[in-house]
């Protein structure tokens, strides 16, 4: 039998991680991403890039941070020279099909219908492709999430064509070498899926995390703004109860099953990565979506690799993870050479070890939530750095926060402030800092290192010229090299201090 390169890689939308009856027991019932995850390797602190649809995707999907390649708020495509892991793939002489939602392009939520360059056309299909199969009527009904969809069946949700067309990929070709992406909206908004997926959580209340009840008096002051009425409000009384959020959940989980199948039957030795864009708050911090904060709830996403006979069944990684990693893990597991332009790194060498440390600290970060309206705070540049016990948020316009995660996982108590911290802290911030220069940073400077609680940071005053650094970012081999300014010759190197110049 030939061993055949295989990759599959499943992706919900708004699934928190503990949405996951295998990460958390809460009564949220998920036995097929449960199965997954038996047979595989779990990602206990896995990590979005940034916590909104289109930033986590372009950086999942392209190995680059959404601050370097363009795609930073939603509607914000990646820049045209910024490639994505279809296209190199597709290069390579691979076949590669994607199947659901994509949000990589300038129209958002429902996308162009149009195949982008790097994927099979015959397989493609997304969200404007699946309304634009339905009549004006259906297409209103499928966007009503204010009331039970009374006689809609399976067949006539997005998920359900999506794990159509992947089954029928999979039958189709599940001999050959290949990447397929099944890109799930669901459990996204509005909660399409039949009336006896509602029916299961009717009368049932996800449990209250202690970080419900945060008064947030050390927390910053654009979170207070976010939180709203609901800081006045007696947390005694909130309850999280949303059988159309929890139904959909137990939904999609079911479509996965479908998928999983197809699988099992047809390329049993593929490698099957599940994971989703980033969480939702649900009233922790008294939040509500997501938006721009790093909170666990949203910044930490489930994250599940089977790899048969190189991953172990069962197996729980408790060390950092991050999207950010996917693209060169596919590419070193198909034998492509990493172009040098990625900002990740594979983790393929440590899927057998469940108990190795792919990354000694994981960063995100946070520009604004689209561009086409200024809801969420409009623009609010945050960059976060984890470690896996701390977590410093660096939120530019308001306050900063520093968590100990192992010793505070509600991330209740802001240690930014703390002298026993200071050192943890400005160590971090340092790497921070380091980590934004060393990946051309578009929105970097001075005003990231003079925090009121870095003492020793330099004031303002003679720091216009902030690390006097010129940062050109790789290009691919197959592109003209970057030339210097002041040479017209390709530089020695990339990074390299230049004197301040004054043109009149």
């Amino acid at each position: 039998m030939v061993d055949r390169r295989q990759v599959v890689l499943i992706m919900t939308d708004s699934q928190r991680w503990d949405m996951l009856n295998c990460y958390r027991q809460t009564g949220l019932k998920t036995p097929q991403l449960d199965r997954l995850a038996a047979g595989g390797v779990r990602f206990e602190r896995a990590y979005t890039c940034q916590p909104v649809c289109g930033p986590a995707r372009a950086a999942l999907f392209t190995g680059t941070w959404p601050h370097a390649n363009g795609s930073w708020a939603n509607n914000l495509p990646p820049s045209a020279d910024v490639r994505t892991v279809g296209q190199r793939l597709q290069a390579a002489g691979l076949r590669t099909a994607y199947i659901g939602k994509w949000h990589l392009d300038s129209h958002d939520y429902f996308g162009r219908g149009q195949c982008p360059d790097g994927w099979d056309p015959d397989y493609w299909y997304d969200m404007r492709n699946y309304v634009e199969e339905l009549s004006p009527q259906d297409r209103w009904r499928s966007r009503q999430e204010s009331t039970i969809q009374e006689g809609v069946s399976a067949d006539f949700t997005f998920a359900h064509r999506c794990s159509n067309r992947a089954a029928d990929f999979l039958e189709r070709h599940g001999d050959e070498d290949f990447m397929l992406v099944v890109s799930y909206d669901e459990p996204h908004g509005p909660y399409l899926c039949p009336k006896e997926y509602y029916d299961l959580y009717a009368d049932y209340d996800f449990p209250l995390s202690p970080n419900v009840h945060d008064n947030l008096a050390d927390k910053p002051e654009h979170i207070r703004n976010w939180a709203g009425k609901r800081l006045e409000e007696d947390s005694r009384g909130f309850r999280i109860r949303r059988p159309e959020y929890f139904g959909c959940n137990t939904f999609v989980d079911a479509e996965i099953g479908r998928v999983l199948d197809a699988i099992d039957r047809r390329c049993p030795g593929a490698m099957v990565i599940y994971t989703s864009d980033h969480g939702h708050m649900e009233l922790s911090h008294r939040l509500y979506i997501k938006g721009p904060a790093m909170y666990d709830e949203i910044a930490r996403i489930p994250f599940i690799v089977r790899w048969p006979g190189h991953a172990p069944a069962g197996g729980v990684n408790p060390n950092p993870v991050s999207h950010i990693d996917v693209v060169p893990t596919i590419l070193e597991y198909f034998g492509v050479a990493d172009p040098g332009t990625l900002d990740g790194r594979s983790m393929l060498g440590s899927l057998p070890d469940p108990a190795s440390r792919p990354n000694d600290a994981v960063f995100m970060e946070w520009g604004r939530l689209e561009v086409d309206h200024d809801g969420f705070g409009g623009f609010e540049p945050i960059r976060c750095i984890f470690d896996g016990r701390y977590k410093l948020v660096v939120n530019l316009l308001t306050s900063d926060e520093l968590y100990d995660v192992q010793a505070d996982p509600y991330e209740m108590t802001n240690l930014i402030g703390s002298a026993d911290h200071a050192a943890i802290r400005d160590g971090l911030h340092d790497r921070l800092l380091a980590w934004m220069n060393d990946t051309r940073d578009a929105f970097r400077g001075y005003h990231w290192h003079t925090r009121p609680w870095r003492t020793d940071a330099p004031g303002i005053t003679g720091t216009w010229h902030y690390t006097n650094g010129n940062r050109q970012r790789p290009t691919e081999a197959s592109e003209p090299k970057m030339l210097d300014y002041d040479t017209g010759l390709p530089p020695a190197s990339r990074v390299r201090q230049v004197q301040p110049r004054i043109e009149g």
